[in-house]
């Protein structure tokens, strides 16, 4: 099969063909979101790859409580907010893509994991308990509300359900219900590697009933200077 003169195995793999456009949102594949317009969409920017139709794009302002926190913590969430009438596709440097319907709930997450999210949710910034300014401030986003949001997550989660006392490394966990009760664990001896980056000997705490996502990766690494 080919149009307009080109045939390629592209045209014929069902893997790469788009998906239909029957829901609202729904993955294109296991790192890139199609989002079907029609209500306003909050997305992260720089994270649009394509879109089809007639779609408008602006900065969205934090609001300036938002902001402050910003500046003080450094969790940083650059949203655009995404209109019109089309379909849309998000992605965020190859990272797995994922669907997450809140239902009254609240979700965690780390700020540099949110991909988009209805503008029904309602959001902001907030400090895990016990993480001062020393301990690198662990400042996160908190969404809740009626509505989905999609995260990213570098290589495949876990999804565990804290139903045991669970801990994680602060770099390594994407999100979790806020519901949970959160805390810094300190390795007993702190210079043992338990983990695999920086901040081995101290990780997040969890209690309650919940779930907590993990991903097999610590994000990216800076490379060194080279003077």
């Amino acid at each position: 099969m080919g149009i307009g003169g080109i045939r390629t195995e592209l045209l014929t793999d069902e893997r790469y063909a788009e998906v239909g456009a029957n829901q609202r949102v729904i993955r294109q594949n296991s790192r890139l979101l199609k989002i079907v317009l029609g209500e306003d969409v909050l997305a992260r920017q720089g994270s649009m790859v394509a879109f089809q139709g007639n779609i408008g794009f602006e900065y969205e302002s934090s609001g300036a409580g938002k902001f402050v926190k910003k500046a003080l913590t450094g969790e940083g969430l650059p949203l655009m907010r995404c209109s019109g009438q089309g379909e849309l596709f998000l992605a965020d440097s190859a990272k797995q893509v994922h669907i997450i319907h809140l239902d009254g709930a609240g979700l965690t997450v780390n700020g540099n994991n949110v991909l988009a999210f209805e503008p029904s949710l309602a959001w902001d910034i907030e400090r895990i308990k016990g993480a001062g300014m020393a301990a690198g401030g662990l400042f996160n986003t908190r969404l809740e509300g009626h509505g989905w949001l999609a995260i990213t997550t570098d290589g495949d989660p876990v999804v565990l359900k804290t139903d045991a006392p669970t801990f994680a490394d602060t770099d390594a966990a994407v999100a979790w219900s806020s519901s949970l009760a959160t805390s810094l664990n300190r390795t007993v001896k702190a210079g043992a590697l338990i983990g695999r980056g920086s901040g081995e000997a101290i990780q997040l705490a969890f209690q309650g009933q919940g779930i907590v996502i993990v991903q097999p990766s610590e994000g990216a690494v800076v490379p060194p200077h080279s003077h």
